[in-house]
């Protein structure tokens, strides 16, 4: 293999590409390999789960879980083992519980801590105690869980009194799949049915496992419901590839001339699959092969070639829950596509792990994009050459793969500063790149 040489400490150095070739697997699901872990822990009997991804934001939720008194065996090789402790089975944690980074852990744990019958706390690091909890935290205290934390429990670090708690028809005002699960989670806990309502369907990941484990859930339009005290059974789980994670291998596929790359195994749930129709839309050659369906989500082998045909779309409404985490990639092909690409609709990315409108903004800057910063999202002016530049993660993981792809179309040599952060969701990144480059 020649091309391109890359190289990850700190910062990640990346050249113009020539081509893009082979066959590359994307890490596990994150999404996923989060609520496995969480439902594992709750049910009887053992859960295995493989593929699972091993990134710090994954670890939280392991280590967490540890201190909660479950008993977890790896990961080794992507496998993970968990002795599940049964559905009252988790132990009052001796310490704080560290979320670290992760959103998703802090938020989903939350609900589980809300049914405990036991005093809890938990934190992150300096990003996660800037990111708004009171979207979980009340409705967790209207279901009966005692919440506290900084800012009236809009902030973490956040101290829990869960048990007794009782359903609740929740309607939320943002389509989060976060804030959904962290109810949906809690209603386990709950006499009767709790139901949780969204303006947009979101990723449905947690449904889909907790049908898989034995909970009796229902779906109605923009609604699900969950009935209380389950009985959830161990089971075997195999992670499909993170499409968010895939997301930039499929942009760096259509962008680089003459590339043609076969993704494996990607997870293509509709309610996480925007970026497939977006990408399409655009004028990307994606095709998906040998669709199936693997621990009860659908799967696909996905194969980008390049086309050279990118023009720039609307993307808003329905479409921005089912590509959030994907916005930053996506920005970069609009950045190489002919004409206007309008991302509207999409202020939730101002609470990720960074105000993703505004490093994206700040971040295409950089290349020499003509890009503006809107309230509710951004505006692309494509079509014009990159070059390469030296860019800030910002600690965002997507941020630093984001510039990643662009410095692969760039002329020059890009450099990402603090690029250790992508090990949060894909680690090896700097390797795959390296290894797909003719």
């Amino acid at each position: 293999m020649g091309g391109a040489k890359i190289a990850i400490i700190s910062d990640l150095h990346v050249a113009p590409a020539v081509a893009l070739k082979g066959t590359v697997a994307a890490p596990g699901d994150k999404s996923i390999s989060h609520r496995a872990v969480m439902l594992g822990s709750l049910a009887e009997g053992d859960t295995v789960i493989e593929n699972f991804l091993p990134g710090e934001d994954c670890l939280s939720t392991i280590s967490c879980f540890r201190k909660l008194g479950v008993e977890i065996v790896g990961p080794e090789r992507g496998k993970v083992k968990i002795l599940g402790r049964g559905f009252w089975g988790l132990a009052e944690p001796d310490d704080v519980l560290d979320a670290g980074n992760s959103g998703t852990t802090i938020r989903l744990l939350l609900g589980i801590l809300a049914g405990q019958p036991f005093f809890s706390i938990v934190t992150g690091d300096d990003s996660l105690r800037q990111r708004p909890m009171a979207r979980v935290a009340r409705p967790l205290a209207l279901m009966g869980a005692r919440m506290l934390g900084r800012q009236g429990g809009s902030l973490a670090p956040l101290a829990v009194q869960g048990g007794g708690l009782k359903p609740i028809d929740y309607k939320s005002p943002v389509a989060s799949a976060q804030v959904k699960s962290s109810i949906l989670l809690a209603g386990l806990f709950a006499d009767g049915v709790t139901t949780v309502g969204e303006p947009f369907r979101s990723r449905d990941h947690t449904e889909r496992m907790l049908k898989y484990f034995g909970a009796n859930v229902e779906i109605s339009g923009n609604k699900v419901r969950v009935t209380g005290h389950p009985r959830l059974k161990g089971q075997r789980v195999l992670i499909p590839g993170d499409i968010s994670s895939a997301a930039f291998l499929m942009v760096a596929a259509s962008i680089v001339p003459g590339s043609d790359l076969t993704i494996p195994s990607v997870g293509i749930n509709h309610t996480r699959s925007g970026i497939l129709d977006v990408l399409l839309e655009m004028g990307a050659g994606i095709e998906l092969v040998h669709q199936r369906e693997e621990g009860g989500e659908p799967v696909a082998d996905i194969r980008v070639r390049y086309t050279g045909k990118l023009a720039g779309i609307t993307v808003a409404g329905e479409t921005i829950p089912r590509l959030i985490d994907e916005v930053p990639a996506l920005a970069v092909a609009a950045a190489v596509a002919e004409g206007t690409t309008y991302i509207k609709d999409a202020a939730e990315l101002k609470v990720k792990e960074s105000d993703r409108i505004a490093t994206v903004v700040t971040l295409l800057h950089r290349f020499g994009v003509d890009v503006e910063e809107l309230p509710e999202g951004l505006l692309v002016r494509g079509g014009r050459p990159l070059k390469g530049t030296i860019c800030e993660s910002q600690g965002d993981h997507r941020i630093a793969m984001a510039a990643a792809i662009a410095g692969l179309v760039a002329k020059g040599e890009t450099v990402v500063r603090g690029a250790e952060c992508i090990n949060v969701s894909f680690p090896g990144f700097a390797s795959v790149l390296k290894n797909i480059q003719e």
